[in-house]
């Protein structure tokens, strides 16, 4: 098993993982591979999820020379994977791989870093877009989005989750690198959420950015910088 307890947070420790992370920190790292490698992350952690926390079952199988017993894994089809635009894009193509069958939502969500951070670590959250498709009682949903840093962001967009979606499955969090600050922000404001990342780093600077990190995830993605 290659996803590990953390207090607020399960920890994806997958060799290829850590491997791609750590070449997504470099800084020499330029846009299309950081692309490249947002796309790669989130197919691992797709394929981490599966082998962690879906349940398989058995099933008749046969073969050209007799029937025999095989496994699949249960609820493929019952996943929704929730787009929190824009750096989470790649990340999210990545996850697809793994979950082709998945419906899809969006969220356009950003922090007004104008406003600067509260004395409570946060920022004031714009939702400018939000599109979710129908989620039912067997779903399973992921909330993608590469950064978790104050939190803030992923609140705000889970609240609307919850707030339009009913009874579903298993509810998960997944981001590349986490702060300590914005796990414990999501864990005790969302605490039915299962919070999965690759990464939790040592703390935020004063302006709210993962440090070590690997810098802002979007500019370095679509080359805004």
């Amino acid at each position: 098993m290659t996803i590990e307890d953390r207090d607020d947070a399960h920890l994806i420790t997958h060799a290829l993982a850590k491997d791609t992370l750590s070449r997504l920190r470099d800084v020499e790292t330029e846009q299309v591979a950081f692309r490249k490698g947002l796309v790669k992350l989130g197919r691992i952690c797709g394929y981490e999820i599966i082998d962690g926390a879906m349940e398989t079952e058995y099933v008749p199988v046969t073969t050209p020379l007799q029937e025999t017993t095989g496994e699949r894994v249960k609820g493929l089809d019952d996943v929704v994977i929730i787009n929190v635009l824009r750096a989470a894009t790649p990340f999210v193509e990545g996850l697809l791989k793994a979950f082709p069958r998945a419906k899809q939502g969006v969220i356009s969500a950003g922090r007004d870093e104008a406003a600067g951070m509260t004395d409570d670590g946060e920022f004031p959250i714009t939702i400018d877009y939000v599109k979710l498709p129908e989620i039912g009682p067997d779903d399973t949903v992921i909330l993608a989005d590469p950064m978790l840093a104050t939190g803030s962001t992923m609140c705000a967009v889970l609240g609307h989750v919850l707030e339009e979606a009913g009874d579903f499955e298993d509810l998960f969090v997944l981001s590349a690198v986490s702060a300590p600050d914005g796990l414990v922000r999501v864990s005790d404001q969302v605490p039915e959420a299962d919070l999965l990342t690759v990464a939790i780093d040592d703390r935020l600077d004063d302006d709210g950015f993962i440090v070590p990190g690997l810098g802002d995830a979007g500019d370095r993605a679509f080359r805004t910088v």
